[in-house]
């Protein structure tokens, strides 16, 4: 199957706090829809069953600068580039909408990833400076 990340995919509250749980991370189920609501946009993978296997989000004001946050993949599917569809398609649609800066703050561990997606490191997290 070939996946493909789209913006804005149409999910249910539970999608992201199960996906999150997933991963060991907690649930946060009170963030959800209220994400939805007051994020600019996020992108999602589903597989062929309609299971949600990737998302993260850019939040901000909608003005220069955005934060990309919560890129997860769920454990059955890492190894297979769906983070960085994530991230490519986030990137993509904060340079349509005129966001020029997005940072992201990370576990050190996850540093290589972040630079393969095309960040660099910076003294105060990591930032992205136009496409």
């Amino acid at each position: 199957m070939t996946f493909a990340a789209k913006i804005n995919l149409s999910l249910e509250q539970h999608e992201v706090p199960e996906l999150r749980e997933s991963v060991g991370w907690n649930r946060r189920d009170q963030d959800y829809p209220l994400l939805f609501e007051r994020c600019q946009f996020w992108a999602g993978i589903k597989d062929d069953t309609g299971k949600l296997i990737a998302f993260g989000y850019i939040c901000g004001m909608g003005l220069e600068h955005g934060y990309m946050e919560d890129i997860i993949v769920h454990p059955d599917y890492q190894g297979l580039g769906l983070g960085l569809k994530i991230v490519n398609e986030l990137l993509v649609e904060a340079e349509r909408t005129g966001i020029e800066i997005v940072t992201v703050t990370f576990a050190e561990e996850n540093t290589n990833f972040y630079e393969r997606a095309g960040f660099t490191k910076g003294s105060s997290g990591v930032w992205r400076l136009g496409r």
